[in-house]
């Protein structure tokens, strides 16, 4: 009986060393484990930050917040602290959301802000129309127009007369620009003065369309003349209709 007890004694004191031994280690691996990621503070954005604002103005309206996370896991120029020496400078350019902020991405002097914008999926194209073609000083920045195309060929003969022909190619453009009067708001220069002119007598036009009509419109240019038709509310445009002058055509249009 004194040698069982004994032994159950034994036995119990060797799990009890095995289970200190046990948690030890895995304390161990633990430590070691932390000491390898090495948590750093970094700042992320939360929100976009758009060229030109101030860090501390960011971090106070918690576009750009605090996070932790491993030290491999973040650039080498993570931005570390906010503090005097950096808290007045101005972000380079936008910053997306989720994007580590680093110290390179502010500065002194903003690289500028887009003149214009573009939807996605569209692109911006800009063509020449004399007064006319654009509706005179009507056509602003945010107008909708149709596009009408002309197109000929001079005849030849005593009798002949030139064929022309006529068609609307768009029905629906969003114009974006006058000159370099454009939809995004103009920044004002160190004068105070708007950076950009009214553009009320320039005959540049800068139209958001889609890659498949932005060909249709160089090339109408390119063998014809463009008008822009200020569109009303509910116009209804036939994009098949072609109008002309040729003798032969009269009957059908």
């Amino acid at each position: 009986m004194g040698r069982r007890f004994v032994a159950i004694i034994a036995a119990g004191v060797v799990a009890l060393v095995g289970v200190a031994a046990l948690l030890l280690y895995v304390k161990s691996a633990d430590s070691r484990a932390v000491a390898g990621l090495e948590p750093v503070s970094v700042f992320v954005a939360k929100e976009p930050v758009p060229a030109g604002t101030v860090l501390k103005d960011a971090v106070n309206a918690q576009l750009i917040v605090k996070d932790t996370l491993p030290k491999k896991s973040v650039p080498a120029d993570y931005l570390k602290a906010v503090d005097s020496s950096n808290e007045s400078l101005l972000a380079l350019s936008d910053i997306a959301p989720g994007e580590y902020i680093l110290n390179l991405q502010f500065g002194t002097t903003p690289m500028g802000t887009k003149a214009i914008s573009v939807d996605p999926g569209m692109v911006a194209l800009t063509i020449t129309l004399a007064d006319a073609p654009r509706v005179a000083t009507f056509l602003t920045p945010g107008s909708r127009v149709a596009l009408i195309d002309t197109w000929g060929y001079a005849a030849t003969g005593p009798s002949a007369i030139d064929k022309m022909h006529s068609r609307f190619l768009l029905d629906d453009v969003l114009v974006i620009a006058i000159g370099q009067s454009s939809l995004t708001p103009s920044q004002p220069s160190s004068d105070g003065s708007s950076s950009q002119s009214s553009g009320s007598n320039s005959a540049l036009v800068t139209l958001a369309v889609t890659p498949d009509d932005a060909l249709k419109v160089v090339h109408a240019q390119a063998t014809g003349s463009l008008y822009a038709a200020l569109r009303g509310a509910n116009v209804t445009v036939n994009l098949g209709r072609v109008i002309t002058n040729e003798p032969s055509l009269f009957a059908k249009n």
